[in-house]
């Protein structure tokens, strides 16, 4: 049986607040707007990555991957890289 996982979303809410700082802090810390923090905590409002990328120095997260992860290359999904004109005849 596997051990659950904690969402993503819940270990940084629960940092926040074993953090013991307002939001306010760690908003003026990290650079963000209260209001975006302040609805997170809520729960109408997800985090982006850009969010997470600020609050996690301050809060002393980050992100661990476990095992291997299968990333596609950079690019459009679906679409090949366009031949260059003028080649060879």
């Amino acid at each position: 049986m596997k051990a659950k996982r904690d969402k993503p979303s819940d270990v940084v809410r629960r940092a926040i607040t074993a953090s013991g700082l307002s939001n306010y802090r760690i908003c003026r810390a990290a650079g963000l707007n209260v209001t975006v923090l302040s609805r997170f905590m809520g729960g109408t409002q997800s985090l982006t990555f850009a969010t997470f990328d600020a609050l996690a120095p301050v809060l002393g997260l980050r992100i661990v991957v476990d095992g291997p992860v299968n990333v596609p290359p950079l690019g459009r999904p679906g679409r090949k890289a366009k031949a260059k004109k003028g080649g060879a005849s």
